[in-house]
């Protein structure tokens, strides 16, 4: 099975080899906007369903199923290693991970403790689940990258400012070294384990590094995320990077050592490429909001993103960011049947 997993349209893309068609999937695939989603998660807390493998397996499937998506990513969130590693966090709804105890002190390090495969095997048990269900469509697994992580952890939640973050980074920067240090490791563990329970490739989410410079990110981020990056090199699977509002940072983030690199809808790809350089795949990037426009200017502005995306060495088709949750899941259907049929 791994041998016809390696030859899929989406690894193939990935390592920029020939494919039949423009291999697609999308982010926030595995619920949101599917109602069948919302059916089965009615009562159950976003952490909670994360840690139930049989659960987990059923929202994966769904949007394959539905969609004929080219690859399952993992139901799960970025926040679950580091609750496992200790610390007191909630998904609330409508806002996002809340965590009880902000980390602002180095005595605070003392409650984020390492993570074994033990810690969170019930990612390993879902993970093992959805190989044997997803058969020749490969699973992705995914993680949080450590600057993402420590702005929850620093400001107590979601931020548009990053004050608390910022002052840390700059302010006390033994300590910014130290916490992020600490979720490179936690991160590298959380995706080895993803890994070797079978997923046939990792994306590494850096959500909000779009709010540093380039300067800033290269001199505060990149090493960490490099060493996350780095530590799978010998893992034999595709390795993809992703964030948003990062235009300024692509060549930087295509320097951590991923595969293939995300590109948000804000940056052509064929522009993304020639900073990025030209050994990476790249992944991306028809606006979300666009969806909402009409299947005519949706298949137009997807022609533009599959031309676009000839100048890389490889390209998955994808959104520049997740898939809101008033999205009509049959524009998504129809989508992907276009793209497939865009040869």
């Amino acid at each position: 099975m791994t041998s016809v997993l390696n030859d899929s349209t989406f690894v193939r893309a990935c390592r920029g080899e020939a494919v039949p068609h423009t291999p697609v999937w999308f982010m926030r695939q595995a619920g949101r906007s599917l109602p069948e989603y919302r059916k089965i998660r009615a009562g159950v807390g976003m952490l909670e369903s994360c840690r139930r493998p049989e659960l987990v397996t059923e929202i994966t499937l769904q949007p394959v199923r539905r969609h004929h998506v080219d690859a399952a990513i993992l139901f799960s969130d970025i926040v679950v290693p580091i609750a496992a590693a200790g610390i007191d966090l909630d998904i609330v709804a409508g806002t996002g991970p809340v965590v009880a105890e902000p980390i602002r002190a180095e005595a605070d390090l003392e409650r984020l403790r390492p993570i074994t495969a033990d810690d969170v095997d019930f990612v390993a048990q879902s993970v093992e689940l959805l190989v044997r269900e997803l058969g020749a469509t490969p699973l992705i697994g995914f993680a949080g990258a450590p600057f993402t992580l420590a702005s929850y952890l620093i400001e107590g939640g979601p931020s548009r400012t990053y004050l608390k973050t910022k002052a840390m980074m700059y302010g006390a920067p033994k300590l910014w070294d130290a916490l992020l240090s600490r979720l490179a490791d936690i991160t590298l563990a959380f995706l080895r384990t993803q890994i070797d329970a079978g997923v046939s490739a990792v994306q590494l989410f850096d959500s909000w590094a779009g709010a540093l410079s380039e300067a800033d990110y290269r001199e505060h981020v990149l090493p960490h995320s490099a060493r996350v990056l780095g530590g799978l090199a010998d893992a034999g699977v595709p390795r993809i990077h992703f964030g948003v509002g990062t235009a300024v940072l692509l060549r930087a983030m295509g320097e951590a050592g991923a595969d293939v690199v995300g590109v948000d809808w804000r940056t052509p790809l064929d522009q993304a490429t020639g900073i990025i350089g030209p050994d990476k795949a790249v992944q991306g990037n028809l606006d979300p909001a666009l969806l909402f426009a009409g299947w005519d200017v949706v298949r137009r502005e997807a022609d533009r993103v599959l031309e676009q995306g000839k100048a890389a060495p490889g390209h998955v088709f994808n959104l520049g960011h997740g898939v809101m949750p008033e999205t009509d899941p049959d524009i998504l259907t129809r989508l992907v049947a276009h793209i497939h049929e865009a040869r």
